[in-house]
C-alpha cells in the first residue's frame, strides 16, 4: 500500500468519526480494525444495544404494569427474548453497515487485523492473511478500553460476565448480581429486573453513580428502588466461589460485617481501563501515565510528534462522544486546523428509566472550589407533558454563579434526560446565565418546560411551582 496521510488503529466512535473527518479534509487514511464490524464496543457490545434492549424492556414492563391507566388493557405480556435480542443484532447490523458505507463514501481504506507500531511512521497489520506494513505520516490510537476484572472474580462469558455477556443472556437470570453501580451496571441492571430477574447491585462508593449530583443520584436511587433493585452501598464484594451452576459472593459492608450473596448471574461492572496491549507502545517511545492512559498535550498528541491517541486511551471520561470529539480535533490539528475539546462541557448520561444526566458543576464540586452557587429546582410532577406520558418522576436542577448568574451546571432526573440536556451543555459553551435559559421561550407542551422552570427558580420566580 503507499503512503498514507494518515493511519487511525480502531474503528469505535472514535476511530470512524476521525476517519470520515480525515476523509472530508482531504487526508489519504487507513482505518484498522481487528474485528469483522465496524464501530467498535460502542456500537456492536456496549451503547447501542444496550439501548435496545432498554427500550424493548421498557415497553415490557410498560405493557404489564403501566398500559391499563391509559385505558389499554392486556391479559399480560410474554416475553419472547429471542425476538428481543434479534431485534437488538438488527439495529447493531444496519449501524455498523451503515458505518461501512460511510469509509467508502469518504474514500477510507479499511484493513481488518490487528494493528501495531512498529516505527513512529509505520503500523504493523495482522490479520488473516499475510501481515503487512503501512507507511503513514500521522497515526492516530482509537482502540478503547476494556473492561476490569477483580483479582479473585475473573470474567468467564458464562457466570460472570462483562456487559458484553449481559446483553445476551439467552434466559433471564433468577438472581443477577451486578458488581459496580455506574451506567452500566444500572442500565443493564435495569433490563433484566424488568424482565423478571431478581438483581442486587453491589456498590463500595457511599452513593450510585458516583460522579453525579450527590442530590439527583439519591433521587435516581429512590426510583430504581421502586423498580426492585436491592442497592447495597458502601459494600465491597471480598471473595467468590464461582461454580458450574451457581455464584456464592462474599461481601463486607462499611461496618464490617459479612453476607454471602448467591446467585446465577454476575455482571462486573466496576470500570474499564485503556487497552494499550499489543500497540507497540514502548517500542516507539510513547509515554503511558499512571493507570495505563496514555499522555497527551492539548492537541492530543503523545510524545511521538506524529501519533495521536483519542478516546478511552486518554484521561477523562470513558465516553463514546468524548471520543468523536476527540477524533475530529486530533485530524484537524494533524490538517493544521485549530482542533479543539470542551471538556468543562461533556455531557453525562444514565439511561435508566428515569434518566440521569448532567453537565458542569455538581454542587459537591462547587464546595469544594469554595463557591457557594445560587440553585433552582423543578419537579417533573408540576408539567403538563410529564403527566401526559405518565411519567413524572425527577427533576432538573440549575447551578448558577453567586454573583455572575453564569451556568455552572444542569443536573436532570426525569423523563427523556439525555434529550434535555443538549440546553445545558449549549449554555455552558456560550457561557449563559441561568436568567438567558429562563427568557429563552420553551414551547408548550413540552418536558423542555422544566429547564425553564428551574431556570426561574434560581431567581425565586418559577411559574408553575
Amino acid at each position: 500500500m503507499e503512503r498514507q496521510d494518515l493511519v487511525i488503529i480502531g474503528a469505535g466512535p472514535g476511530g470512524y468519526v476521525a476517519a470520515i473527518r480525515a476523509g472530508q479534509l482531504g487526508l489519504k487514511t487507513t482505518l484498522v480494525e481487528r474485528y469483522p464490524r465496524l464501530g467498535g464496543t460502542c456500537l456492536n457490545v456496549g451503547c447501542i444495544p444496550s439501548k435496545a434492549l432498554l427500550e424493548s424492556s421498557e415497553l415490557f414492563h410498560a405493557a404489564g404494569h403501566r398500559l391499563a391507566e391509559h385505558g389499554v388493557k392486556l391479559d399480560g405480556p410474554t416475553l419472547d427474548l429471542a425476538a428481543m435480542m434479534a431485534r437488538k443484532e438488527r439495529i447493531v447490523g444496519e449501524l455498523t453497515d451503515g458505518v461501512a458505507g460511510l469509509m467508502k463514501r469518504n474514500k477510507v481504506a479499511v484493513l481488518h487485523g490487528r494493528g501495531s507500531l512498529v516505527a513512529q511512521d509505520r503500523v504493523r497489520v495482522e490479520g488473516e492473511g499475510e501481515a503487512q506494513e503501512i507507511e503513514a505520516g500521522h497515526v492516530v490510537l482509537a482502540t478503547g478500553s476494556a473492561p476490569v476484572e477483580l483479582p479473585f472474580l475473573r470474567i468467564d462469558k458464562r457466570r460472570v460476565v462483562s456487559s458484553t455477556g449481559a446483553l445476551s443472556f439467552d434466559a433471564v437470570p433468577e438472581h443477577l448480581v451486578v458488581i459496580g453501580a455506574g451506567a452500566v451496571g444500572l442500565e443493564l441492571g435495569s433490563v433484566w429486573r424488568r424482565l423478571g430477574a431478581r438483581v442486587t447491585v453491589v456498590e463500595m462508593m457511599p452513593q450510585i453513580v458516583p460522579a453525579a449530583d450527590g442530590q439527583m443520584a439519591k433521587t435516581l436511587q429512590r426510583s430504581l428502588k421502586a423498580l426492585g433493585l436491592d442497592i447495597r452501598l458502601k459494600t465491597r464484594v471480598t471473595g467468590a466461589e464461582v461454580g458450574e451452576d451457581r455464584v456464592t459472593l462474599t461481601v463486607e459492608d462499611a461496618k464490617g460485617q459479612g453476607e454471602s450473596l448467591a446467585c446465577d448471574r454476575v455482571l462486573l461492572a466496576v470500570g474499564r481501563r485503556p487497552a494499550t496491549e499489543g500497540l507497540g507502545l514502548e517500542r516507539v517511545g510513547v509515554e503511558t501515565e499512571k493507570g495505563g492512559a496514555v499522555k497527551v498535550d492539548g492537541r492530543l498528541r503523545t510524545s511521538v510528534e506524529t501519533i495521536y491517541a483519542i478516546g478511552d486511551l486518554v484521561r477523562g471520561p470513558m465516553l463514546a462522544h468524548k471520543a468523536e470529539e476527540e477524533g475530529i480535533a486530533a485530524v484537524e490539528n494533524i490538517a493544521g486546523k485549530a482542533g479543539h475539546v470542551s471538556y468543562d462541557a461533556i455531557p453525562g448520561v444514565v439511561y435508566t428509566s428515569p434518566e440521569l444526566a448532567w453537565v458542569g458543576l455538581t454542587e459537591e464540586q462547587c464546595k469544594e472550589r469554595g463557591i457557594k452557587p445560587r440553585v433552582g429546582r423543578f419537579l417533573f410532577r408540576a408539567n403538563g407533558r410529564a403527566k401526559s406520558l405518565g411519567e413524572e418522576e425527577g427533576m432538573v436542577k440549575i447551578l448558577a454563579h453567586p454573583e455572575t448568574d453564569r451556568l455552572l451546571g444542569m443536573h436532570i432526573v426525569g423523563p427523556r434526560a439525555s434529550d434535555l440536556i443538549p440546553e445545558g451543555v449549549l449554555a455552558l459553551e456560550f457561557a449563559a446565565s441561568a436568567e438567558d435559559i429562563a427568557r429563552t421561550i420553551h414551547a408548550h407542551p413540552t418536558l423542555a418546560e422544566v429547564v425553564k422552570e428551574a431556570a426561574l427558580a434560581v431567581d425565586g420566580r418559577a411559574i408553575h411551582g
